[in-house]
């Protein structure tokens, strides 16, 4: 097997193209698609989104310290690609994309109703790093759709349909492979069945 050295990149891929969504102080919203989100601490729940300084949402975020991270799905993934390539400077992209609009619970911003999972967040610090300044936040309310909660209580995600964003493609999540701990389980059944 051969390599090859590359320059330095951003080869993290594939990450979870989501839809943040934000109102600035004089109650304007806007939606745009970030592919630089992740989890960051369980403890309390922690998230961060990269975002560039330039873009319309970054002094809304910065001035209200609140946001939405709205998961994306295949009948999402136009909306989302729109909410990329298109500025909230110019029109009302919740419009334009055909994206309803609610309510947060727990900070003062728009929540994308066509999403699965909506993710409050309220920024707790911000670094400069760069191309992108990265909005660190603790997760301080998250909706569900209850179309895709069960009989029993439990929320389905894996049918939802999530989008991933690679090296400007999007991609639907597959099938699953395994689930936390499946690579020791026959392991640890023989051991206690011993």
């Amino acid at each position: 097997m051969s390599k090859q050295s590359w320059k330095p990149g951003n080869m993290l891929y594939p990450v979870p193209a989501v839809l943040v969504s934000c109102r600035d102080k004089n109650g304007n919203d806007n939606v745009l698609t970030v592919a630089w989100a992740g989890t960051i601490c369980s403890d309390p729940a922690m998230l961060s989104i990269s975002v560039r300084k330039e873009r319309h949402s970054y002094p809304m975020i910065k001035e209200s310290g609140e946001f939405v991270v709205n998961l994306t799905t295949k009948d999402l993934v136009k909306a989302t690609d729109y909410c990329g390539v298109k500025s909230g400077r110019d029109e009302d992209k919740f419009e334009t994309a055909h994206l309803t609009k609610g309510e947060a619970v727990k900070v003062n911003a728009p929540i994308v109703m066509e999403s699965p999972v909506n993710i409050e967040c309220v920024v707790k610090q911000v670094l400069e790093l760069g191309s992108h300044d990265m909005f660190i936040a603790e997760v301080v309310n998250v909706q569900v759709s209850e179309e895709y909660m069960d009989e029993k209580g439990a929320f389905h995600l894996e049918d939802t349909e999530l989008v991933a964003y690679s090296h400007g493609r999007y991609y639907e999540l597959g099938n699953m492979l395994g689930t936390f701990g499946y690579s020791v389980k026959k392991q640890a059944d023989k051991v206690r069945n011993a």
